[in-house]
């Protein structure tokens, strides 16, 4: 074992304030506390968001969370998804596809609910974790032996470290770095998803509808009475709105849809009751650096790569874990563990946003010849013989991406975990 990185981790017992209880936060904090360090996690909602859209888990991360002892519990709660269909206007049925070819899954791929995964980090470190539920950052101060905290509520506190795991609009970032606009990186569409009634009696299954520039998706997952509703429109300008002000989103995405077939209508009347609505451009972070002296920031924050790589949870994941690892490995100095998860991170992360940005222009065709011609390769695949090599280029971009950030072994944690080597070495996921 590397005794000194092992010890000057356990010795200095360092305090980190993580800004963000979604996935990155709970994963960096259960991964730190593992190794000695004291992390505390602040969440601006009153408690834990459990709603959100299916995610996956794949490549790199399926590993990781073996090591954190939560990938049985994930098996446990797979969306188990059979498949998916296209509909036209009527509602009648252009093509099936299976889960596998739809997700572009293999072996040990999973998919689990955000929520579901969320509540399972919460638990996971509810006990060992100081949570501050319904509070966020106010100001934050630096000097030459940490970070003097001002939160919302008016508690002034002390911290070796922050880290921001706050999302997208991250507000750390925005503290730290400067305005959003300055990082952000609109890809020309939007995305809404709620919560709804399966009014279709979908078991297991999606069923999309597609329009020029926009695409609609129910589905419901294994376990689940209600369906989820996700609608994605293209928008080459951002819209003129504030991310909390849940009023213009709902206004924005009843204007685009107006008109439209099929069960539309009665979606986004679920959409103006849903109390779980969440609308969004498809965008990317782009930035130097992740880090500025004693803060540095994880996951979306840092490095969003946008709905459309189906790869943030994953990246969030595997972030968290070379975060908190990199940390142990450099006895807690943050100047040299930055520097090196930023390294670590970053080709891996560069490469699930150039897969996003051509995603996102697949999921918003443009014309109404393009749609016709993709249904009729929805329709005639699985009827042809060259399907599997279809679905094996499929599987092998998304398999790329899934695995571009190698994964590392780091010191053995202090604290509960599965073993892992001395050295710190780099191995592909399988």
């Amino acid at each position: 074992m590397n005794s000194t990185a092992h010890t000057a981790a356990h010795t200095a017992a360092k305090t980190v304030l993580i800004s963000g209880a979604s996935v990155a936060g709970p994963a960096l904090a259960l991964w730190l506390h593992r190794y000695g360090f004291a992390p505390t996690v602040v969440e601006r909602a009153p408690e834990l968001r459990t709603g959100g859209y299916k995610v996956d888990i794949r490549g790199t991360a399926i590993e990781i969370c073996r090591r954190m002892g939560i990938l049985d519990e994930i098996r446990a709660h797979s969306t188990d998804m059979r498949g998916g269909s296209y509909v036209d206007d009527r509602g009648r049925t252009i093509g099936e596809l299976s889960a596998d070819i739809f997700g572009g899954r293999v072996e040990e791929d999973d998919e689990i609910m955000r929520g579901e995964l969320a509540r399972i980090l919460h638990e996971r470190t509810r006990d060992d974790v100081e949570y501050l539920f319904d509070d966020s950052i106010a100001t934050l101060v630096e000097d030459a032996d940490g970070v003097t905290v001002t939160f919302e509520s008016g508690t002034v506190r002390r911290f070796d470290l922050v880290v921001g795991a706050d999302g997208l609009h991250s507000h750390t970032r925005r503290l730290v770095f400067g305005e959003e606009n300055r990082f952000k990186r609109h890809l020309g569409a939007y995305v809404s998803i709620f919560t709804a009634p399966n009014h279709l009696g979908l078991d297991r299954w999606e069923t999309y509808h597609a329009l020029p520039g926009k695409l609609v998706c129910v589905y419901s997952s294994a376990g689940e009475t209600d369906a989820k509703n996700l609608f994605i429109f293209s928008s080459p300008e951002e819209l003129p709105y504030h991310h909390r002000d849940i009023t213009a989103q709902r206004h924005h995405l009843a204007e685009t849809f107006a008109g439209d077939g099929w069960e539309i209508p009665r979606l986004l009347g679920h959409a103006a009751d849903a109390d779980d609505l969440y609308f969004d451009s498809i965008s990317l972070i782009e930035m130097d650096r992740w880090s500025k002296g004693r803060v540095v920031l994880l996951g979306d924050a840092a490095h969003c790569s946008s709905p459309a790589s189906g790869q943030g949870t994953g990246l969030a994941l595997t972030g968290a874990y070379v975060l908190a690892g990199e940390l142990a490995r450099a006895g807690g100095d943050h100047r040299v563990a930055f520097e090196r998860y930023e390294a670590h991170m970053r080709p891996g992360v560069e490469r699930n946003q150039r897969m996003a940005e051509s995603f996102v222009k697949e999921m918003t065709v443009g014309s109404r010849w393009k749609i016709a011609l993709r249904m009729f390769m929805v329709r005639t695949l699985p009827r042809t013989p060259w399907k599997n090599l279809i679905a094996k280029k499929i599987r092998d971009e998304i398999q790329a991406a899934a695995n571009a950030v190698p994964l590392v072994d780091y010191p053995t944690p202090l604290t509960g975990g599965a073993p892992v080597a001395t050295a710190p070495r780099s191995t592909v996921a399988s």
